[in-house]
């Protein structure tokens, strides 16, 4: 039987306790532990075989021997115990792909919004003020520029496509393709920008990406352009985007991540009347844990109908690498 401990801790503000319901829900056979006090976590974690969380403490693996999979339930898993869970054999997913509708609509309501000055007629609402404004356009017919093509970048360019926007993928391994109409790689960014109205960057922070969007690349763009941000905030200099904003050479930009972040008061990007800052809140959605227990769900199933001496590659298997199984990560 397969024993699970839920590591205590919300997520977008919703308790870890609406994980644990919805996996008993999905996993009726198996045993679902949520312990509120350390005690109990390291007690539940002597015979978990699927630990879950956001984080893994040392103490939390030190006590769990029989640990066959830690479930991540973000997508980052870089401040994991890696070596570790490798060295032990414990198999390591994350939380890949439950952002992709939620950051989507994000970005989808922006766009919306700038290009048909929603904003403006709120201000005139407050104002009482009946007078008419003109929008800035359409969005079909308007080239956006995704910059990462992963869950959410997918995500962005699927509802893109539903408004008539021809769309450009940009990614660091272009070969593999991608949903645009066309995907370039990192080193042609600036012959996607010089056509882009929307820029929507949605890639990791890596040591190639952080500052990709830098002063040269805001030059690229045509001054009516605008840029939306719901990667990270190190991805684009922010010191260049000010430059650009002063000087009139950017319509607009979205910023749910910034740099630095939180973002100090006395910041200059707070006194654009032309920026929109949302305080890296794009990922929250109520359906946060029911999809973190989804793909759980499916690994359990996976690791259970597996026979003797099979080893079945996982949905989001981060370690072992799933180019080093038989299989390949779904």
């Amino acid at each position: 039987m397969t024993t699970i401990l839920v590591l205590d801790r919300p997520t977008h503000g919703i308790p870890a306790s609406e994980y644990a319901a919805a996996l008993r829900e999905r996993l009726p056979d198996a045993t679902v532990r949520h312990p509120k006090t350390t005690a109990e976590t390291l007690d539940a974690a002597t015979d978990a075989t699927v630990i879950t969380g956001t984080s893994l403490p040392d103490e939390v693996l030190d006590a769990a021997d029989d640990l066959r999979l830690f479930a991540g339930a973000t997508a980052g898993y870089d401040h994991l115990p890696l070596d570790t869970l490798r060295e032990r054999g414990v198999r390591v997913t994350n939380a890949s792909g439950v952002h992709g509708p939620n950051i989507a609509e994000h970005v989808l309501g922006w766009l919306l919004m700038i290009t048909r000055r929603l904003d403006e007629g709120l201000r005139r609402q407050r104002r009482r003020e009946w007078r008419s404004f003109q929008s800035y356009g359409e969005l079909q017919g308007a080239t956006a520029t995704v910059v990462g093509l992963g869950a959410i970048g997918q995500a962005v360019v699927e509802r893109l496509d539903a408004f008539g926007v021809e769309t450009v993928g940009v990614r660091y391994t272009p070969e593999k393709g991608g949903p645009t109409d066309e995907v370039l790689g990192f080193d042609d960014l600036e012959s996607a920008l010089v056509r882009t109205d929307f820029l929507v960057v949605a890639c990791p922070l890596t040591d190639e990406t952080r500052g990709l969007i830098d002063g040269r690349a805001l030059s690229a763009l045509p001054e009516h352009a605008v840029l939306v941000n719901v990667a990270r905030g190190g991805i684009v200099d922010t010191d260049s985007l000010v430059s650009h904003l002063r000087s009139n050479r950017l319509r607009a930009a979205a910023l749910d991540v910034t740099d630095p972040e939180p973002l100090p008061e006395d910041h200059p990007l707070w006194g654009f009347e032309n920026v929109y800052i949302t305080p890296h809140v794009s990922g929250h959605t109520p359906h946060y844990w029911t999809r973190v227990a989804d793909i759980l769900a499916e690994n359990v199933e996976r690791l259970a109908s597996a026979s003797d001496g099979e080893t079945p590659t996982l949905r989001n298997q981060v370690v072992p690498k799933p180019d080093s199984d038989a299989g390949s990560n779904p």
